[in-house]
């Protein structure tokens, strides 16, 4: 946002406007800013459903067709090292809403939802307030049903879903076989055509995809148009798809719901192909939607304003260790990917990678920060702008995070830990005696060999353990 204006009739003008219009402070200032030349940015915030964090193009990924995403990482920055501070569906939307760790915004259910001053307190309401269009579609994922119904009236478009936003991709009594995917893509059009060219504009879509339907026949039932995609491709597992590595899990992760569902996706080599392709497919079809909104953008001639974020709520376990879905502290579990693309910024500041450790806390203050509202004070992460424009991190920026997770307990063992760029060190919550695990992460990647028993790492595990304790008081 543009500053202030040094002449003294700023403030009596500022206030005449509002009195005149009814608006806030930050709704004047930024038509000033505008008036000035310097008009805010749109916002798109893309959000993903369980998205695993390589099963890009631009991450890698040489079988997967995500020609859209990965254009968007060409024309951005590409973060290689983002992580979930809790990887499951419901806190880690909390927390993207709120910009705060677990234990601060309370989020650890499927029923509780952001009220009051904590909802005021969120990157949509904070830009409604400011003067934004904001328009939610797809997935909303805090809250009952009720609780995400009574947010219809927070934003200026809404096509929120509760829970996995619907029981199937395609439902079972529409004709057209439409996807879900597909319709969401529709909605995100119908929201530009909606949007008045004089005001800034903010959209979120949740795509639930590709998220599985648990229980059914088919639990990542493709776009019908996709059928054919990968079909005489054979997908390969990740490397810690193995029994050995499914030994070194502790007893208790054995028989908890990370298993279970391995058996539904991954306990014979045909199943595993069929999830695979099924996954792959749902991932292509959010490109082709993406596609359709950026050439949307482009042909309303806002591509140049429009600043996109594109991220997944969690990471993805696809057999590794034996296990499926998320919840753990491996790095399967926790890894994000993470693109943002500023127009604004200079050439030699696009198609670049950054190796800074960046959160999902972090984008709930980055959304703020670019359309020049000042971030709340509850707020817990850092704004990502500083990092946009390539180079080094400033060099206060973190270098560890804090994790938790302690929903579905009984179902999901709970586990805290704490991750540096060399060490990780995770907690087992309940198992008496302690549970405990140490990674070197620089010659142990793929997390295969547990140094907390072994003495000559004692030092570095008592250092852990501290910060451990340190941040889970401190985070509150």
């Amino acid at each position: 946002m543009a500053p202030r204006s040094s002449s003294p009739c700023w403030s009596t003008y500022t206030f005449f406007l509002c009195a005149l219009f009814g608006l806030n402070v930050a709704t004047v200032t930024r038509l000033h800013a505008a008036a000035a030349g310097s008009p805010p940015p749109n916002l798109v915030f893309l959000l993903v459903d369980d998205l695993r964090w390589n099963t890009l193009g631009c991450m890698g990924d040489r079988i997967v067709q995500t020609p859209n995403i990965d254009r968007l990482a060409q024309r951005g920055i590409k973060f290689q090292n983002c992580f979930a501070t809790t990887s499951i569906c419901s806190v880690s939307r909390a927390t993207y809403f709120t910009g705060q760790w677990l234990r601060r915004h309370g989020i650890v259910d499927f029923v509780t939802g952001l009220n009051g001053s904590a909802w005021d307190n969120t990157y949509p309401a904070q830009l409604r307030a400011a003067g934004y269009h904001t328009g939610f579609i797809g997935k909303f994922g805090v809250g009952n049903e009720r609780e995400v119904a009574a947010k219809a009236t927070a934003f200026d478009y809404w096509r929120g879903l509760p829970r996995q936003g619907g029981r199937f991709f395609i439902e079972k009594n529409d004709p057209t076989r439409t996807h879900r995917t597909a319709k969401m893509g529709t909605e995100a059009l119908e929201f530009l055509a909606g949007c008045d060219a004089n005001k800034p504009f903010s959209l979120s879509i949740s795509f639930n995809a590709v998220h599985a339907r648990d229980h059914e026949e088919r639990e990542y039932e493709p776009d019908p148009r996709d059928e054919q995609l990968y079909r005489d491709v054979t997908i390969p597992l990740p490397k810690l798809a193995t029994p050995a590595a499914f030994a070194r899990v502790p007893d208790f992760v054995k028989k908890s719901e990370g298993r279970t569902r391995w058996g539904w996706r991954f306990d014979t080599p045909e199943k595993a192909q069929s999830i695979l392709r099924d996954y792959y497919r749902l991932i292509t079809g959010v490109d082709r939607e993406i596609g359709r909104l950026v050439a949307q953008l482009e042909q309303r001639g806002l591509a140049d304003n429009t600043i996109i974020i594109f991220t997944s709520d969690n990471g993805y376990a696809l057999a590794d260790r034996g296990l499926a879905d998320k919840w753990f502290m491996w790095e399967e579990d926790l890894r994000l990917p993470l693109i943002i693309v500023d127009p604004r910024r200079p050439k030699s500041a696009r198609g670049i990678t950054s190796d800074a450790m960046v959160l999902n806390v972090d984008i709930a203050p980055t959304l703020l920060d670019l359309a020049g509202v000042k971030v709340p004070k509850v707020m817990q992460g850092r704004s990502l702008a500083p990092l946009l424009r390539g180079g080094p991190a400033p060099k206060d920026w973190r270098n560890e995070f804090f994790y938790e997770h302690h929903t579905l307990p009984g179902i999901i063992p709970p586990v805290e830990g704490v991750r540096t760029e060399r060490w990780k060190y995770i907690r087992w919550v309940e198992p008496n005696p302690l549970v405990e695990e140490l990674y070197d992460l620089r010659s142990d990647p793929l997390e295969e060999k547990n140094l907390a028993a072994n003495p000559s790492h004692a030092r570095q595990l008592a250092e852990l353990r501290s910060k451990w304790e340190r941040y889970g008081r401190e985070l509150r």
